[in-house]
């Protein structure tokens, strides 16, 4: 019999990738201290990558310590721009900041996703997309910043690229769900491999 998902994450678009894909899963938020976690990382000089694969860890940990017998899908993403690691804007003039910084410039996402059932790892993924902003103009950036900031204020880097942030781009090469931040297609295989869900 298949294992019941949970979903260790309150990201609207992640459940809505795996609903679409016609996946049957609860959702139970790993609440985490994300900031802390990514700082302490930092600090011991992780890879952007190993800090992604840490935090979607720590939720899917958390989570399936509360839920046995459930197999528990933790995901988080991190922007990597030359080493650096960038949080989450906290307010416009940060997100106007951050895009000035990758205006011109790459950029990658590295979204992890990591599975648990009865407390311990039993699989992993971390995907990378790379991303080329393009070298838009102050006017534009001002305009886009007052008419998506409600949308963006809790996305790092300042876009969505479900939205208005897809003409901020030149060129993306990687894998679109990846760039929501769930590798879906290695999640499904997975699911698929292990029986979970149907050949």
């Amino acid at each position: 019999m298949p294992a019941k998902l949970v979903l260790a994450s309150g990201s609207e678009i992640r459940a809505t990738l795996l609903r679409n894909s016609g996946v049957d899963f609860d959702i139970n938020p790993g609440r985490v201290d994300e900031e802390m976690i990514r700082r302490g990382l930092e600090a011991e000089g992780a890879s952007p990558r190993d800090i992604a694969d840490a935090l979607a860890e720590s939720k899917a940990r958390k989570v399936s310590a509360k839920s046995p017998g459930a197999l528990v899908l933790g995901c988080d993403q991190v922007l990597d721009f030359q080493g650096r690691v960038f949080s989450k804007p906290d307010s416009p003039e940060a997100a106007k900041a951050q895009l000035e910084q990758l205006r011109g410039q790459r950029h990658m996402l590295h979204s992890a996703a990591v599975l648990y059932e009865n407390g311990e790892p039993v699989w992993r993924f971390v995907g990378v997309v790379r991303l080329f902003m393009r070298d838009f103009s102050d006017s534009y950036l001002k305009g886009y910043l007052a008419r998506n900031w409600e949308s963006i204020r809790h996305s790092v880097g300042g876009y969505k690229l479900e939205e208005e942030g897809v003409r901020l781009f030149e060129k993306i090469d990687g894998d679109y769900f990846t760039v929501l931040g769930m590798p879906l297609v290695e999640i499904l295989s997975y699911l698929t491999t292990r029986g979970d869900l149907e050949k």
